[in-house]
């Protein structure tokens, strides 16, 4: 994942109640590739990546339909 993908992530993490730290792989570069973290440090991207695709493709249950 690059930096320009590191905020559209962001957000949905936050949308979605996600966890994980965002972090670039080197800190001192931080236009280059980045990766998630999680609790204890180990790299979650993948997972992560999924779990924001999944949690936006979902529909709502819940609604009223009005008959016309």
């Amino acid at each position: 994942m690059d930096a320009r993908d590191v905020s559209s992530l962001h957000d949905s993490m936050r949308k979605y109640g996600i966890s994980g730290h965002l972090k670039p792989e080197d800190p001192q570069n931080p236009a280059g590739p980045w990766w998630v973290a999680g609790p204890t440090g180990q790299d979650i991207t993948e997972a992560t990546v999924a779990a924001a695709a999944a949690a936006a493709s979902r529909r709502p249950t819940r609604g009223f339909v009005i008959a016309g």
